[in-house]
């Protein structure tokens, strides 16, 4: 089992699966429109929601993330989307390398909050936002500083 986080957008999830195919190199990209499905004669979706994408992932570097449009009509139901700070994609990658090339498409048009540079608990660490609201932590060596910090408890 595998935690994933699953971006919901309001309405530009088309252009965030090509912007993070893009910036994290994505190996695999799935995505299905609400067209794709067939509708219930009872509830038919509104025409200019039928393109709007049910449900995609992106696969890269052994990570997922998915991503959705919240349909206009469905938020009388699950109220309105907000950007915030409650959620933290974290990427945690050996190759420093390949880091500093995902924090550098991630940045496109977003906000670095802190710049790639080695700290006390991480030999590379930075944080941004990107271009659609959502906070990314990079790290290539926390697991080892979790352990370290255990294993000295202990």
């Amino acid at each position: 089992m595998s935690a994933i986080a699953y971006l919901n957008f309001d309405g530009v999830a088309e252009q965030a699966i090509e912007f993070y195919s893009e910036a994290l190199q994505a190996i695999e990209v799935k995505k299905v429109t609400y067209k794709d499905f067939p509708q219930d004669p009872s509830y038919p979706l509104p025409e200019n929601e039928l393109n709007m994408i049910m449900e995609s992932s992106i696969e890269f570097a052994g990570g997922k993330i998915m991503m959705s449009d919240l349909l206009p009509s469905m938020k009388g139901v699950t109220g309105e989307l907000m950007k915030g700070n409650n959620v933290w994609i974290s990427l945690v990658y050996a190759d420093k390398q390949k880091l500093e090339r995902y924090f550098k498409g991630l940045s496109v048009d977003g906000h670095v909050i802190m710049p790639l540079s080695n700290t006390p608990w991480s030999s590379c660490f930075g944080m941004l936002v990107d271009k659609f609201g959502f906070c990314w932590k990079f790290n290539s060596d926390a697991d080892q500083f979790l352990d370290n910090v255990i294993s000295n408890k202990q």
